[in-house]
């Protein structure tokens, strides 16, 4: 029986795919727990037991997870790439259709008119035209990262006839072959960022994207640029982009990501993180991490980890070694030796690697037992070792 503990409220329709023969859910603190479920719970400061095995994260974003202290740990973290993009693509889009009509304005003036009685018809014809607005067909936007999120609202801006750039010099394969022919490749960054009247920005924060929009990018920007932040609040700096809009170096700034300051800054549209805020996008990124959890405790199969390697095989023969060890030479060879000497057969054997980390699934047969595990974990490098039957 494993012990599943949620360090957020996870959606009911995740928690349902694990078996309850083989599965105990809790929401509250175990001494023994083999995964944790969590959302946005900020786990930095958080001890974990030894019998941790994995941490699903239920969404994109794992800066509330430390990472180098879990892989330290051989804890396998895991996220859901795409499950909330449509999501997030739809709330992008329906951000610049507000800014582009003008609707914030328009809307807080209808609000003012309570109490006007019958002259309300009449003052709305008369004012209406201070909040005229453009529309986004023949607009440029500027698409930052090329990720599930970014991706989307590319293609789907071009299909409204906006004119799509999209930048990302670490676009896969797939995720290319996805593009829509309508979106242009942008040769460079600065290239991007001068031509565009909308910008929006899709990426990890890392210490690349970290500030990635300072004073120095916003001053290449165009005047009536509204910039649109939906990835990570630190892509931007603060102190930076009030001064540019003080300044009205560009039109607009919408964040789901408010601050005290930005709250009190005029041409600043606030949204309270409502990114992947959707059931549907909930229901996704926990039938997602359920999925992968469950996968990995009962196959030791790995998908969507941010730091061990993607490692999958079907079952097959009688029982399944699970081997984490450095990534260094002749690790296999002393591995199959051990196996060979208990007299065990390798049915199907993949290694994969990461970095300085090296992933095994080791299909057997033959009747292995602890004693095999304790000789293997005796090898020089290796990190963890599990035995599924």
């Amino acid at each position: 029986m494993f012990t599943i503990q949620t360090l957020n409220k996870i959606s009911k329709v995740g928690l349902d795919l694990f078996s309850k023969d083989l599965f105990r859910i809790t929401d509250e603190a175990q001494e023994k727990v083999d995964a944790l479920l969590v959302r946005s719970a900020n786990l930095h400061d958080m001890t974990f037991s030894d019998s941790v095995k994995a941490i699903g994260r239920a969404g994109a974003g794992v800066n509330n997870i430390p990472i180098d202290k879990c892989t330290k740990q051989n804890i396998v973290v895991f996220n859901t790439p795409g499950a909330n993009a449509n999501a997030v693509k739809e709330l992008v889009l329906g951000s610049m259709f507000l800014a582009s009509r003008n609707l914030m304005n328009g809307i807080d003036y209808v609000k003012s008119l309570k109490g006007n009685g019958e002259a309300i018809p009449d003052l709305v014809e008369q004012n209406k035209s201070q909040f005229k607005g453009y529309e986004l067909r023949g607009k440029r936007l500027g698409v930052v990262g090329l990720g599930s999120i970014g991706l989307m609202v590319a293609n789907e801006a071009a299909a409204l006839g906006m004119d799509v750039e999209g930048f990302d010099p670490f676009i896969s394969v797939n995720r290319a072959w996805e593009l829509s022919r309508a979106v242009k490749p942008s040769i460079s960054f600065n290239k991007l960022i001068s031509t565009a009247d909308f910008l929006t920005f899709h990426m990890s924060l890392t210490p690349d994207t970290k500030n990635l929009i300072n004073k120095e990018s916003l001053q290449k920007m165009k005047k009536n640029c509204v910039l649109l932040n939906f990835a990570r609040a630190e892509i931007v700096n603060e102190d930076d982009i009030i001064e540019a809009l003080e300044n009205n170096q560009i039109a607009m700034y919408i964040t789901d990501f408010p601050t005290e300051r930005l709250l009190a800054t005029k041409n600043v549209v606030s949204i309270p993180h409502l990114g992947a805020s959707t059931r549907e996008a909930e229901d996704n990124c926990a039938i997602m991490v359920a999925e992968q959890i469950q996968d990995f405790l009962l196959n030791g199969n790995i998908q969507n980890s941010v730091n061990f390697p993607n490692c999958s095989i079907d079952r097959s023969g009688d029982a399944r070694l699970i081997i984490a060890n450095d990534n260094v030479p002749n690790m296999v060879g002393q591995i199959t030796a051990i196996l060979a000497s208990e007299k065990l057969n390798i049915l199907e054997m993949i290694n994969k690697s990461r970095g300085d980390l090296a992933y095994n699934i080791v299909d057997i047969s033959g009747a292995c037992d602890d004693s095999v595990v304790t000789k293997l974990k005796q090898i020089e490098g290796i990190r963890l070792v599990r035995l599924l039957k």
